[in-house]
């Protein structure tokens, strides 16, 4: 009996796109069956369970899975997630958005853009960005960082996703499903970015000149 296949996913621990081999168990296979116009039940697919490991041989995380063939999608847990840069982020804006992106994986989609209202909250925190509210405290954000006017606009509607995922009554966006709360994370990233790691892309590009000996 050959091996199982290996599949190919986002690994959900350490976020790297790899080819996951199986762990020495043999898939659990069953048929998918219908029922024909003519009362009798014919097999149309089949349904295959298994468990898989990271190739990555610092995480090796093991995921199980689920599948359908012909055509079927592959359903992993834990579910894969968005990817994202997490170097010089502070741990408290850190913790907010992996929270974020495990809720949209795990598809708690209003969860998600809390998470990401809350992550806008500790960014201003951190910049010490000061306002009466978290409108102001956004706005306040161009005193302290060097941020494109787009993004900020962006960081507001953020705020507005936010809020109406956690009121009732704020009916500013019709729903929030998956597709707003993936645009919520990415825009909190392209905002991170600009925050806290631009700068330090340039700094590690300008260590790399002549008469400069060391990377930071």
């Amino acid at each position: 009996m050959s091996d199982p296949p290996a599949i190919n996913v986002r690994c959900p621990a350490c976020r790297h796109v790899g080819s996951f081999s199986h762990v020495g168990v043999n898939d659990v296979t069953s048929a998918v069956v219908e029922k024909q116009a003519n009362g009798r039940f014919a097999q149309i697919g089949t349904k295959s369970f298994g468990i898989r490991v990271c190739p990555n041989t610092e995480c090796n995380s093991v995921l199980f899975f689920a599948r359908q063939t012909p055509g079927g999608a592959t359903v992993t847990f834990p579910a894969e997630v968005i990817d994202f840069d997490a170097s010089n982020l502070p741990p408290s804006i850190l913790g907010s958005l992996e929270e974020a992106v495990k809720c949209h994986s795990s598809g708690c989609y209003r969860a998600s853009a809390l998470m990401i209202r809350r992550t806008l909250e500790e960014l201003c925190e951190d910049k010490k960005a000061l306002g009466a509210n978290l409108k102001a405290r956004i706005a306040a954000l161009n005193a302290v960082a060097i941020i494109p006017t787009e993004l900020l606009n962006a960081a507001d509607e953020l705020r507005i996703l936010g809020n109406d995922a956690a009121h009732i009554e704020a009916k500013d966006y019709d729903k929030i499903g998956e597709e707003e709360s993936e645009l919520a994370i990415e825009l909190a990233k392209e905002l991170l970015k600009a925050v806290y790691q631009y700068n330090a892309l340039l700094t590690r590009l300008t260590a790399l000149k002549k008469g400069n000996s060391t990377l930071p």
